[in-house]
């Protein structure tokens, strides 16, 4: 997970206790035995008439030429679901944390740079961030900084992820989404507390908390590096083709 000269400071991704959020009604999916494969249960998405873009190639080149290696020939991704409505395929993902963290696939390397956005749904930026990149194309996992005001309950938060190639010029490659905190049930609080970093994951997947279930995946990932959660949940929403990347660091 990487942060580097930023506005406003980001937390380090991996070592951020969740916060458990506010209590709801009781009640809660279980999930399957450790066995059996990670299940995802989406959840739906609001109704915003932003969609939002989950990948971009990056048309105006920023350094991935002939000559790249494989990973720089992958898109920039944001790892998050994507749900099909009546109208449009929307990038979305629910969280029950304050400041949650968010995670990208960057194939670009300094010295590109990037920047970090997060609106409120009226527009309003709400928090806003430079991003130093790695030597090497990877995952970036950002947190929202404990100086800033909690996500507010029940309301979507659309935010951006730009990489630049060249100084005072628009993005050359942006993704953009939607968030939305959401409480826990007091059902699935409890069996959080005495759960694994493995049962974390089930239960928030089960539940549909995405960007929880992936921050303890990653998690595992940092302790076993063979562990398959992280890759399994990827392979859930489709984006199992860089379920291997590292995580870079600047």
């Amino acid at each position: 997970m990487t942060h580097l000269k930023r506005m406003v400071p980001f937390a380090i991704a991996g070592l951020i206790a969740l916060s458990s959020g506010s209590q709801a009604q009781s009640g809660s999916t279980t999930p399957a035995t450790t066995n059996e494969a990670i299940v995802f249960n989406a959840a739906t998405p609001p109704t915003t008439g932003r969609p939002g873009r989950r990948s971009d190639a990056g048309s105006r080149g920023c350094g991935v030429d002939e000559s790249a290696s494989t990973a720089e020939a992958k898109p920039l991704l944001a790892l998050v679901p994507t749900q099909k409505t009546a109208n449009a395929t929307v990038v979305f993902g629910k969280t029950a944390a304050e400041r949650p963290t968010f995670w990208f696939y960057v194939p670009y390397r300094s010295p590109a740079t990037a920047s970090f956005v997060l609106q409120d749904q009226g527009g309003t930026t709400v928090y806003e961030a430079n991003v130093s990149l790695a030597q090497k194309p990877g995952m970036v996992g950002l947190t929202l900084p404990a100086s800033i005001a909690p996500l507010a309950s029940g309301k979507p938060y659309q935010w951006f992820f730009k990489v630049y190639c060249r100084p005072a010029s628009p993005p050359d490659s942006f993704v953009d989404g939607w968030i939305q905190r959401e409480a826990l049930t007091s059902d699935l609080i409890q069996k959080l507390k005495t759960a694994t970093l493995l049962q974390q994951v089930r239960l928030y997947a089960a539940n549909g908390f995405w960007f929880d279930a992936l921050l303890s995946a990653a998690k595992l990932r940092q302790t076993n590096a063979s562990d398959l959660a992280w890759a399994e949940l990827l392979k859930a929403i489709a984006l199992d083709g860089v379920a291997t990347e590292d995580i870079a660091t600047p």
